[in-house]
């Protein structure tokens, strides 16, 4: 006997013959069988058991390895966490042994099976009588999110299938035996058998239930289970009920999406929806959808490192020893303009090799179209057209929930949108007249200007090593000219006719307000943040090999730097029709329309850093 149960030595003998009051067992029998523990029976032990596991494996959720770091390098805290986790598991397994529980059966319904969505729209107009449910039997299969057992004869779930959930009912006086169906008869559920599945259940498994639509008396719709639920996969590791830490929900992406619901797994709902939002617009403008080329010799179409990669022994006979992840579709889908294919566009993956932040990360999905005869206002136009389809879509995608779109001016009514002239802006921001930056020495005078700036946010943009007159025209424009589309300030903005060198395969014309040479180019930033690029494409093929080349002047032995590509030269000598171009990374739509701040939660698995993660455990 432990604790003080040697003050009350009957207190260790059987407490059966004690009637319960009607509120259960009284407050004196209570504390009295907490105290001592030999009087608990094995099976409230295991309960005890797995409750404290529960709270462990939640408190370990927060806990988990930091990145990068391989099974056996943690500390003793987390591999103490990864030993919990295996415990629970097998106590859940032992569990399910014991009572003849684990088993992983083939589906099949035994009425016609309804989504969760579909169910809720059916019964939307169920009275509490369910005189409206028509006595149709249906049934539910999806995954448990939570068990609420009320005495022994009753136990309320929550069902969870398409992103939506649905209580079910379980009363044993409503219960048949599921087994006798086929049999034509209808026994009554025992109250042992009762017990011992509303026991089993746990948050995480996946069943199938049938019953009938019915509103409870707080108006919830319900699904009144008319036989035991049938476990068609068990959960065996426990299913935390919050996830806190970045590193678990990056780690264990699948907990993540199941316990945020609305966060994580909502944003990619919401990125499949803005997906087909985005086909259907190109499609009805007679746009055709095309796939381009992810490995080549040459990486062109944009200023970036690409990854670099090459063919096994057997494969050197494609004539290539070193090939290039595409940085972006751009050349290849000119090239389609050029024979013929007026009206192209693609979505598909791209990869540069660049950092990884809240905004960036190697591996992304770009939107790109080509349409002969598009001039810049065109673009700018079919850009608002299209941000206040997708504004809309999004709003529909939030089921009257609040619509981050409404708070940055994408309704339906946003455009048009402002209008900055990238030269006269940066001029009048800096408080001083730039160089002729077509120059060979315009990055130098630029450079020496700077500090005459009153301008005080000049002093953050720094001269780091190899740096060229596009990065600090770039560097400049992000700190003075891009915070401006903040909701508090001008909200959606293009900046437009960039100094033409930073658009090397855009057409270039004389600004008539500051005789600088730019580019026929805009760019759409919402919240401080790029969304959508586009210009007018270059089509002269002796002025295309010039802006290349001078570009590799100024980068020099910059990695980034586009190769010169004599074959994209050649195409374009076969004609291409004046084209606009446009552009978008698809993660900073869904990133904009979700409200989410981080990439990460806007792709399946998170970054390149959290896919690393996994791969080690």
């Amino acid at each position: 006997m432990s604790g003080l149960g040697f003050l009350r030595p009957y207190a260790a003998q059987s407490l059966r013959p004690v009637v319960p009051t009607s509120r259960g067992r009284t407050a004196y029998l209570r504390l009295y069988q907490s105290m001592c523990s030999s009087t608990s029976s094995p099976r409230q032990k295991q309960k005890q058991q797995q409750q404290q596991q529960q709270r462990q494996y939640d408190v370990g959720c927060r806990r988990r390895r930091p990145y990068g770091t391989a099974a056996g390098e943690g500390t003793e805290q987390e591999s103490t966490t990864e030993l919990q986790d295996r415990s629970a598991i097998a106590l859940r397994v032992q569990e399910l042994r014991e009572a003849d529980a684990l088993h992983y059966p083939r589906y099949e319904p035994v009425v016609a099976r309804q989504s969760v969505p579909v169910f809720r729209a059916t019964f939307a107009g169920v009275t509490e009588d369910g005189e409206a449910a028509e006595s149709r039997r249906v049934e539910l299969s999806g995954r448990v999110m939570s068990v609420q057992r009320l005495g022994a004869k009753l136990v309320f779930l929550k069902l969870l299938d398409e992103g939506e959930q649905v209580q079910v009912m379980c009363n044993l006086r409503q219960l048949a035996d599921g087994e006798d169906e086929a049999k034509g008869s209808s026994q009554a559920v025992t109250p042992a058998a009762f017990k011992t599945a509303a026991r089993l259940l746990q948050r995480g498994d996946h069943i199938a239930v049938t019953g009938r639509a019915t509103r409870t008396a707080t108006g919830e719709l319900t699904l009144a289970a008319d036989r035991l639920p049938r476990v068609l996969s068990p959960g065996l590791a426990p299913l935390p009920t919050r996830l806190l830490d970045g590193d678990t929900r990056a780690q264990r992406r699948h907990m993540d999406l199941l316990v945020n619901v609305d966060g994580a797994a909502a944003a990619l709902r919401l990125r499949a929806r803005l997906l087909r939002v985005l086909r259907r617009f190109l499609e009805a403008a007679r746009f055709v959808e095309v796939q381009t080329p992810i490995l080549a010799p040459l990486a062109g179409g944009a200023v970036a490192r690409p990854f670099v990669t090459g063919m096994t022994t057997a494969g050197t006979a494609a004539g290539a020893a070193a090939l290039s992840l595409r940085i972006a579709p751009e050349l290849w889908l000119k090239r389609l303009v050029v024979g013929g294919l007026d009206r192209v566009f693609e979505i598909g993956p791209c990869f540069r090799n660049e950092g990884i932040d809240t905004t960036h990360n190697p591996e992304f999905t770009m939107c790109e179209f080509y349409a002969a005869y598009w001039t810049l206002p065109r673009l700018i136009a079919e850009t608002e057209r299209l941000m206040a389809q997708l504004a809309i879509a999004a709003e529909a995608e939030a089921n009257a929930k609040t619509a981050p779109s409404l708070s940055i001016g994408l309704c339906a009514a946003g455009g048009p949108f402002v209008q900055l002239a990238f030269v006269p802006a940066l001029e009048a921001a800096l408080g001083l007249e730039l160089p002729d930056l077509e120059r060979p020495d315009a990055y130098a005078l630029l450079r020496e200007r700077l500090p005459r700036s009153d301008n005080r946010a000049v002093d953050a943009v720094g001269f780091p090593p190899g740096d060229t007159l596009a990065k600090l025209l770039d560097r400049l424009a992000g700190c003075l000219l891009e915070p401006r589309s903040a909701a508090d300030r001008d909200g959606p903005l293009f900046i437009t006719h960039h100094p033409a060198c930073m658009s090397p395969l855009a057409k270039s014309l004389v600004c008539p307000l500051t005789g600088q040479r730019v580019a026929a180019r805009a760019e759409l930033f919402v919240d401080g943040r790029e969304l959508a690029n586009m210009y007018e494409e270059e089509n002269d093929p002796a002025e295309q090999r010039r802006k290349m080349e001078q570009q590799l002047i100024a980068h020099d032995q910059d990695h980034d730097a586009m190769a010169v590509d004599e074959n994209y030269i050649a195409a374009l000598e076969s004609g291409l029709p004046p084209t606009g171009g446009w552009g978008c990374g698809v993660e900073r739509l869904v990133m904009l329309f979700s409200g989410q701040r981080r990439i990460a939660d806007c792709l399946s698995f998170g970054t390149l850093r959290h896919v690393v993660a996994m791969s080690k455990g």
